[in-house]
């Protein structure tokens, strides 16, 4: 007997066994499936946020700098306070290395605020609005689904226009056409001409429930004094090293930093982001691992008893199987296939319990459940029940086929 029939022989006495006790199979199976259960889930809403979050840096790139008074990732407050006592960026600073930096593509001031957005009788609070140049299209990686950006022009002589993010565009006017219409942030009003293309990101917070005006008007209408961040997208991914060294040299000349000096400013990347959320979700998957291995563990105990409550009660059937020939090996994989189909029924059941709350997860956070983690439920089913059944098969296994038979 080659060892593909006896897998498969194996596999249709498993089967005929677990219909013989549905009941108790079900019931084995619960510690499984909660187990199961809980790993797809928590992988499913760490493989959502992962490509939300990644998508949505994409669409930035990664050639873009970020001039800031604060560095993204400070390890203690201690650093936080020191750095709150740099001078703010200035429009200057953002001039000088629009004029001095031969590496770089696109150089944007940025300033931000929040305040109320009104369309008639619609309305949202605590939108994030936005005062820039024409050139922060480039830095941004804004594509536009309607109209138009503001003109270099447009945004020096602060003309009261505006862009939309996707988001509030669709709060505000609710499928119909915005270009041409005025809105009202705070007591000012502004024309829209144009709406970016969705982003994407996490929470209300992102890019598309932006609204975006040319810088002077965001300073006369908003914040007369803002603190200000310059985004610089370099013109050679492949030089972004050399970049940031001249993007270093250029700001500390412009703020009269002494060579003995260190730099009172810093210059982020959105790999700082990434690393930082990727050890953030790393650490969160680690502690659902470990709840979800005490499930597993419990649900493997629950296997292996009734596994050996199954040895016991054909006993006197295995002491027939080795009487007529059967090998150690075959009745080995004739208990192990049994433990294994009991679990893997247990993460078929685990899985169609975890699509539907899937579905229902996606309309409060990005949650995907991939070809992948379906596949590493079942295999994380399977290889548990091949490790909680190994004891009572090999148990079987080594029966002597005489006591075996004499067994009542």
């Amino acid at each position: 007997m080659n060892f593909l029939t006896e897998l498969r022989e194996g596999l249709l006495i498993s089967w005929s066994a677990i219909r013989a006790n549905k009941l108790r199979s079900f019931l084995t199976t619960l510690g499984i499936i909660i187990g199961v259960v809980t790993v797809t889930l928590m992988g499913t809403a760490i493989e959502g946020l992962n490509r939300s979050f990644t998508d949505s840096l994409s669409t930035i790139g990664a050639d873009v700098l970020f001039v800031d008074r604060f560095n993204w990732m400070n390890n203690s407050a201690q650093e936080w306070l020191e750095q709150r006592k740099r001078p703010p960026l200035t429009i200057a600073n953002a001039q000088e290395l629009r004029r001095s930096m031969t590496q770089a593509a696109a150089v944007a001031p940025v300033a931000m605020d929040n305040a109320p957005v009104k369309y008639k009788k619609n309305s949202a609070s605590g939108v994030q609005i936005v005062g820039t140049t024409a050139e922060y299209q480039a830095t941004a990686g804004i594509t536009m689904a309607e109209g138009r950006f503001f003109s270099d022009a447009e945004g020096s002589g602060g003309r009261p226009v505006c862009v939309l993010g996707s988001d509030i565009t669709t709060n505000l006017f609710q499928g119909a056409s915005p270009l041409g219409e005025k809105i009202f942030v705070g007591n000012s009003s502004f024309t829209v001409i144009g709406v970016a293309e969705k982003q994407g990101g996490i929470g209300d917070s992102g890019a598309d429930n932006n609204v975006i005006f040319p810088l002077p008007q965001f300073i006369a209408s908003f914040w007369d004094n803002p603190d200000y961040d310059i985004q610089v997208k370099v013109q050679d991914l492949k030089h972004i090293d050399d970049a940031k060294e001249e993007l270093r040299t250029v700001l500390r000349r412009s703020r009269h930093v002494s060579p003995n000096e260190p730099d009172n400013f810093s210059i982020n990347q959105q790999e700082q982001f990434l690393e930082f959320f990727h050890k953030l979700t790393g650490t969160i998957g680690a502690v659902g691992l470990f709840v979800t291995g005490l499930s597993l563990f419990v649900g493997g105990i629950g296997i292996m008893n009734i596994m050996f409550v199954s040895v016991a009660e054909r006993t006197r059937e295995i002491g027939v199987r080795k009487a007529i020939g059967a090998k150690r090996r075959t009745i080995l994989m004739q208990f192990l296939a049994e433990a294994a189909c009991i679990c893997l029924l247990g993460g078929v059941i685990a899985l169609l319990i975890a699509w539907p709350v899937t579905l229902m997860m996606q309309r409060f956070m990005p949650a995907t459940l991939s070809p992948l983690i379906a596949g590493g439920a079942l295999f994380v089913s399977a290889a548990t029940g091949v490790l909680s059944g190994f004891m009572p098969a090999w148990r079987a296994a080594r029966m002597n086929p005489v006591d075996a038979l004499r067994n009542e």
